[in-house]
């Protein structure tokens, strides 16, 4: 049993660990390639979060995904870099609109060449994107293009916020199921759809990505209130000072707007007060683990990841289907 990708994944196979590890080995060095211009800076710029690493968990997923077909047939790589490619030229303009200074441990790009650099980084990361989509036919790039429509109406409905009379968990929820399992959707339906797998195989796999990529997003909320520092990577309360609406504040505005606890209350006017000053976001990141709201958040993320392993059930038994439900397992214990 071999530890590969993001989580500490465990491979029970040694011919799947070392394809899946092969694979990604390809992934990086087309992202290297794809990121090449005759321009040195713009290659500075472009590798930038390239270099910086990252999971790769899309690519780990379209690796896993072709299992149920080819797993060598010639598009796989090529759709993996294509995600990829495309999740880390969101990470660009997150960090602009976010006014991020860090990314993966390094000087974001915003930081570091300005915001007019960092969002023309990430177009060309896009247009790259495309140019290898284009090799990879017609129905690749209607399919990248409409998952990456769902994308940005996910930014855009973020930017806004609900509508008036809206439940903002529903909307919340809609808002991450277009910027983050959109794209997790995709890299399971391009490792199928380019391996070749049966069209009902296809669909399993798309709607996998999916719940999965909820579960994953609904992980980084609790890991952002839950964690300390060493165990995420970052520093812990990150969106709560930045004032990111993540879904166990959103789980006790529910509770206070339902109940008449004056700690909720008083909890939800700390939330509403300036969270630059540290004591003030130290106290209210001390509450919020031990309320109610993180422990329903916490419920949440289980149940995308149990409704995403649910869906793998009719596939067939295999090495690759067990990695898949693992990783379920592994989205659950980052928010454990």
């Amino acid at each position: 049993m071999t530890v590969v990708g993001p989580f500490g994944l465990s491979v029970r196979d040694q011919a799947l660990e070392t394809d899946v590890q092969a694979g990604l080995a390809a992934v990086e060095a087309g992202l290297l390639e794809a990121t090449k211009s005759e321009v040195p800076f713009i290659t500075e710029a472009a590798q930038h979060l390239v270099r910086a690493g990252g999971k790769r968990f899309r690519p780990l997923l379209v690796m896993l995904a072709s299992r149920f077909g080819d797993p060598y047939a010639p598009g796989i790589v090529p759709s993996a870099v294509v995600v990829e490619l495309t999740h880390l030229a969101t990470l660009y303009h997150d960090d602009v609109m976010d006014e991020a200074d860090v990314r993966r441990g390094v000087e974001s790009a915003n930081a570091r060449w300005g915001n007019s650099v960092a969002v023309l980084t990430g177009d060309f990361l896009f247009a790259r994107a495309s140019h290898i989509l284009a090799d990879l036919g017609p129905e690749a790039v209607r399919i990248q293009a409409e998952a990456f429509e769902r994308l940005v109406t996910g930014q855009i409905l973020e930017t806004a916020g609900p509508r008036d009379g809206r439940d903002p968990v529903a909307h919340y929820l809609d808002v991450i199921a277009g910027k983050t399992g959109s794209l997790i959707a995709v890299s399971g339906r391009f490792g199928a759809l380019m391996s070749g797998a049966d069209e009902s195989v296809v669909d399993i796999l798309t709607q996998y990505g999916e719940r999965l990529g909820t579960a994953f997003q609904l992980a980084d909320d609790v890991l952002d209130i839950a964690s300390d520092a060493h165990e995420s990577g970052k520093t812990p309360g990150t969106d709560l000072r930045e004032g990111i609406p993540t879904l166990p504040v959103l789980r006790l505005r529910e509770m206070a707007a339902q109940g008449g606890d004056p700690a909720d209350q008083e909890l939800v006017s700390l939330l509403d007060g300036d969270l630059t000053d540290d004591a003030r976001h130290a106290e209210v990141l001390t509450r919020l683990r031990a309320h109610p709201a993180l422990e329903r958040a916490r419920r949440d993320t289980i149940q995308y990841a149990e409704d995403a392993r649910a869906t793998l059930a009719p596939l067939p038994e295999c090495f690759a289907k067990s990695a898949l439900e693992e990783l379920c397992d592994a989205v659950v214990h980052r928010a454990g």
